[in-house]
């Protein structure tokens, strides 16, 4: 496997610009819903904080003015884009464009946005069964764009594009956004760091066969095209679920084979640590940990629809 090889072609921005960006965007949502004179000052705020910005490239300078409730409102999940074509149907159109990928900026901002890092993760800050300790369930030692079941994060992204198939582990950084002495971050040092965690695996975009067993029919005529990037985030649900198993035993709580209607062997030794009168039944934890882990890929999958 190869490394992506880095870029260095893009413009520094700082956290104290993208804080001026949301300033503008909070302060043009005031202004629209006539709370004006504290609209005009976030945005009269806004602007001085975004010095400088007139050397970013113009689509990120709107992604980070952006007011999240617009980007709520806005995000659609099948856009057609340039070069698409609908076969058949009412709807049938084929775009009269060659497909337009995703620039090299464009797509990182995508990919952080779906699985970055985003600092160290805080722990969870009280569970009375750890008094005078802080709960230890965490998996990871940094958080991401998405949230994860008591900070498991077992999952990781790949992704594929017209130039290939890559990997993008993120589940076991640590930190990585570097601040300055004034605490300001730079973006283009963020989605660098990113950028050189990329794993090549293929000079080949995915093939995935457009039938039911491998992608819902609806879907192939705009997933995995030409010009597109397709991310997929997987789970590691045999390591998501030994993580739940001893989340229930660090707070008190043990299973029983529902299934075959037998408790555990020996499980009666324990009674110190669990409450062995009263377990839970194990298909209710198999359950548990799929749902967790859906919810974490759905999570990281929406967080990148919304920067698109």
């Amino acid at each position: 496997m190869s490394e992506r090889k880095t870029s260095q072609t893009w413009l520094p921005m700082s956290r104290r610009k993208m804080l001026g960006g949301l300033l503008v965007g909070a302060g043009t949502l005031l202004t629209g819903i006539k709370q004006n004179a504290y609209g005009r000052r976030l945005k009269e705020k806004g602007k001085i904080l975004l010095s400088g910005m007139p050397a970013v490239p113009k689509g990120l300078e709107v992604a980070v003015t952006m007011p999240l409730i617009e980007a709520l409102h806005g995000r659609r999940a099948r856009r057609f884009a340039l070069g698409a074509e609908i076969p058949d149907g009412p709807l049938k159109f084929k775009s009269r464009h060659a497909p337009m990928p995703l620039g090299e900026l464009e797509q990182m901002m995508v990919l952080t946005a779906a699985a970055g890092n985003t600092g160290w993760f805080y722990l969870h800050p009280f569970n009375p069964n750890y008094v005078p300790n802080l709960p230890n369930y965490a998996s990871a030692a940094g958080g991401r764009t998405f949230p994860s079941a008591a900070g498991f994060h077992t999952s990781e992204i790949f992704f594929t594009d017209d130039n290939g198939t890559y990997f993008l582990p993120t589940r076991d950084a640590d930190n990585l956004i570097k601040t300055d002495e004034s605490g300001a971050t730079d973006l283009n040092a963020y989605l660098q760091a990113h950028r050189s965690r990329i794993k090549k695996l293929s000079d080949k975009r995915m093939a995935i066969p457009p039938k039911p067993a491998h992608i819902e029919m609806h879907n192939p005529w705009c997933v995995n095209v030409p010009g597109s990037t397709l991310i997929i985030p997987v789970a590691d649900l045999a390591q998501h679920h030994i993580a739940v198993l001893c989340y229930l035993v660090q707070n008190g709580a043990c299973l029983f084979d529902d299934i075959n209607k037998n408790p555990i062997p020996g499980i009666e030794k324990f009674g110190s640590l669990v409450d062995v009168k009263n377990p839970y039944p194990l298909t209710y934890v198999e359950q548990l940990s799929l749902a967790e882990v859906t919810a974490e890929l759905s999570t990281a999958c929406y967080a990148g629809a919304l920067m698109l």
